[in-house]
């Protein structure tokens, strides 16, 4: 059954969808979204949901930097083992698009990388933020830059008064 709920975070409202075992998606910017809810039942007290919701407050206020959740990534089989070593990114700490393309074995697939990273469906916990450019540039984020930005400064990796250029 699929299922989705809306939580309100410090980065705006979320949308948290899942199969009823597992998550499938975590929208930061739920307008952008890649699919629809319609015929979806909105339930924020079914697991997965629940379980998420709690896990992020953790990690919003702090005290969280690891979740621990069932995760359902629907994807090529590239784009799956992208995703996979996103997760391997720790806490605080970012890398570039390079260092991911030789993490896979092809350095030379820096903008695939890119376009993979552009699609992960579970933001925040596949932590797809913790990318930026070589140059150390905060670059493309589908939840908009001022949200890398809150949540790279939530983790520590910027302060406060880091400027990005956007556009």
């Amino acid at each position: 059954m699929n299922t989705f709920c809306h939580v309100d975070s410090p980065i705006g409202r979320l949308l948290l969808t899942c199969d009823g075992k597992a998550l499938t998606g975590l929208f930061t910017n739920p307008s952008r979204k890649a699919h629809s809810t319609d015929g979806w039942e909105e339930d924020a007290g079914i697991e997965p949901l629940a379980e998420t919701a709690r896990q992020l407050s953790e990690y919003f206020a702090g005290t969280r930097r690891e979740f621990d959740l069932p995760l359902r990534l629907q994807g090529t089989e590239f784009q799956k083992r992208v995703w996979q070593e996103l997760t391997e990114i720790p806490y605080g700490t970012t890398w570039s698009y390079g260092q991911l393309a030789k993490r896979l074995g092809n350095p030379n697939a820096s903008r695939a990388v890119g376009l993979a990273n552009g699609q992960n469906p579970i933001s925040i916990l596949v932590p797809c933020h913790r990318v930026i450019g070589a140059d150390g540039s905060l670059t493309g984020y589908g939840g908009g830059l001022e949200r890398k930005h809150w949540l790279l400064t939530h983790e520590g990796v910027l302060s406060r008064g880091f400027e990005f250029a956007a556009g």
